[in-house]
């Protein structure tokens, strides 16, 4: 058994959530599926620039099991006009939030495997991106920055034993994108598996803060619950549940899960999920042993020259002006995943 997820977006800020009948399924178009079977996109992450809708995605392949950002573009009539590879790294990457800062555009994707969080500047839109700053040197997964009463806010999970990532939301806050970043005094200001862990972009309407986060009692990325917060200090938290999105009826065949809302601009995106059988399983986890033993499972010949001249343009990357996050960042120990296992950031 194992996590099929199919990503969307429909041309409509965010904020339409809130509306009376909120997620239409009507008004959501979806990426085109996978050219092999046992590969999806999720973590939908779109943007408008110049009348083309440019979605960015984790690309995962279960033969490879090391998710890297891909993009599909999309004409004004919804035809896609374009797709390809936009950061690629040895490492697992996923979640490739959007931020703008300063007339820069920037990529904060979670690659936990690397030990820390990265945030990307945009050199050429959209397939090329290089590392700018590290802004934590904890393992952050899922993390949400936005600007809000004259501060950074950052919304996050941290990895540990028993499915911490799933039941805890952590937060930092900063003068500026870069930081540095100070954790919350109440760290860990959500301790419950069914609204914690973020599960996309935080968002303001009417001056209030909202929060989409992911509802894991029954399973990963079963749904998605949104939070209103009603009081945000670097000391004090305090939120409530407005509304919730069930998989139900968004797709058929995929009523297992819906993990992501996100939005920037007109664009809102999200993800839902199929919980699959296949009698193919014990061949594709053959096939990932082999590659992982031939040394295949990192980035493609391609990716990997484009990563090489990108690295080369913007100099050595050595977290020069970094900041850390001081505070409990301690990983627990890497346990094997089962194939049911969305990717290597389901803790």
């Amino acid at each position: 058994m194992f996590d099929l997820w199919r990503s969307g977006f429909v041309r409509k800020p965010l904020s339409h959530i809130l509306e009376p009948g909120g997620l239409k399924a009507a008004d959501i178009v979806w990426l085109p599926e996978g050219q092999r079977s046992f590969q999806y996109s999720a973590d939908p992450f779109g943007i408008e620039r110049d009348g083309v809708l440019t979605v960015f995605v984790e690309a995962f392949d279960y033969r490879v099991r090391r998710g890297e950002i891909h993009y599909v573009q999309y004409d004004a009539d919804n035809a896609v006009i374009g797709q390809g590879v936009a950061l690629a790294e040895a490492f697992h990457l996923s979640y490739p939030s959007l931020i703008e800062d300063g007339g820069e555009l920037y990529m904060l994707p979670e690659g936990y495997k690397s030990g820390g969080l990265t945030l990307y500047r945009c050199v050429r839109f959209p397939d090329q991106w290089e590392p700018a700053h590290r802004l934590m040197d904890v393992p952050a997964i899922d993390a949400t920055v936005v600007r809000s009463g004259g501060r950074w806010w950052m919304f996050y999970a941290l990895p540990g034993d028993q499915d911490r990532a799933m039941r805890e939301l952590h937060i930092a806050w900063a003068d500026s994108l870069t930081g540095p970043w100070t954790p919350h005094a109440g760290n860990p200001v959500r301790a419950c598996p069914r609204g914690s862990r973020p599960g996309g972009s935080a968002f303001e309407q009417d001056g209030v803060l909202h929060l989409p986060v992911q509802d894991c009692a029954e399973g990963y990325g079963r749904r998605v619950r949104l939070l209103r917060i009603d009081e945000l200090t670097p000391d004090r938290f305090a939120a409530t549940e407005v509304r919730r999105f069930e998989p139900d009826g968004v797709l058929d065949g995929y009523t297992d899960g819906l993990h992501t809302l996100s939005g920037f601009g007109n664009i809102t995106c999200v993800d839902v999920k199929s919980l699959t059988h296949s009698p193919f399983e014990g061949r594709i986890k053959a096939q990932y042993k082999l590659r992982r033993l031939f040394g295949l499972n990192g980035p493609s010949r391609s990716s990997a020259r484009n990563e090489d001249r990108r690295r080369h343009a913007s100099g050595q990357f050595d977290g020069a002006g970094a900041h850390q996050l001081h505070g409990d960042g301690r990983r627990g120990p890497e346990r094997a995943q089962p194939l049911q296992r969305r990717h290597s950031n389901h803790l």
